[in-house]
């Protein structure tokens, strides 16, 4: 299957005064057109800074990476932050349609779009309200819509779900693969949740302790539609559970010496 996301040698040193810390050493992968990964690791191991990376809001020390383009006006990434980034002064149907004014596509399609992803999020009751008025739930909702609409060629989100509470993420990890399927957007997905990556994705990702480097993967063959009963039930995904969170525990003591 043709790469949508090229990595190869990527590393990131940042420097403070006399120091150095290298963030990323030698990342290079290969991501799918379509596929849904998940990256593992524990905190500190440059997770973020790979999707900043991806995203433009950081450069690589080296490497290269490339993201290929199948449509000339579709922009290459949508990011969705786990500190709920939505626009306080913008309705809930102003943020989700605000990617797609700034491309200036015609009213119809902003229209049309905008109600599309509203509906499929559950907020098109709410479409007139704020930010301010919004649980934080909603909010991530608005965040899912807004990039899903802006129809990107890559969906990059850094622990989206982490700050719910279990029954709203549930919900949204329903909602999100519910979306994912009929888009098959090609998503980089950050979490901490070894629960939540054995249901979101196609393929997991393990990283060390810093400096960041992927050591290891895990496929995950449960067949689509799937559900975190599901999930928890196979002893396969019992399985995966144990090893990552072996890996985890690994690298937290690495990390320590």
């Amino acid at each position: 299957m043709e790469a949508k996301i090229s990595i190869k040698d990527l590393t990131k040193v940042f420097y403070k005064k006399e120091s150095r810390v290298t963030a990323l050493q030698d990342i290079s992968l290969d991501i799918a057109d379509g596929e849904f990964v998940c990256l593992v690791g524990p905190s500190g191991c440059g997770k973020t800074t790979l999707l900043r990376i991806l995203a433009d809001l950081e450069k690589p020390s080296g490497g290269t990476f490339e993201i290929a383009k199948s449509k000339k006006e579709r922009p290459l990434q949508s990011m969705v932050f786990q500190e709920r980034g939505v626009i306080p002064w913008l309705t809930v149907e102003g943020n989700v349609s605000f990617g797609l004014k700034m491309r200036h596509l015609p009213a119809d399609v902003i229209n049309e779009r905008t109600a599309y992803y509203l509906k499929k999020v559950g907020l098109e009751k709410f479409a007139k309200l704020y930010p301010k008025e919004l649980s934080g739930g909603m909010k991530q909702r608005v965040s899912i819509a807004r990039a899903f609409a802006n129809d990107p060629e890559i969906l990059l989100m850094d622990e989206p779900f982490a700050a719910l509470d279990e029954q709203n993420k549930f919900i949204l990890q329903e909602e999100l693969l519910n979306i994912w399927s009929e888009t098959k957007k090609t998503v980089l997905f950050i979490t901490h949740s070894i629960d939540e990556a054995l249901l979101l994705s196609d393929r997991i990702l393990l990283m060390s302790s810093q400096p960041g480097t992927i050591i290891d993967e895990k496929r995950i063959d449960l067949p689509r539609p799937r559900n975190m009963e599901q999930v928890r039930a196979d002893p396969l995904m019992a399985d995966h559970f144990v090893e990552i969170w072996n890996h985890l525990q690994d690298e937290v003591q690495r990390s320590r010496k």
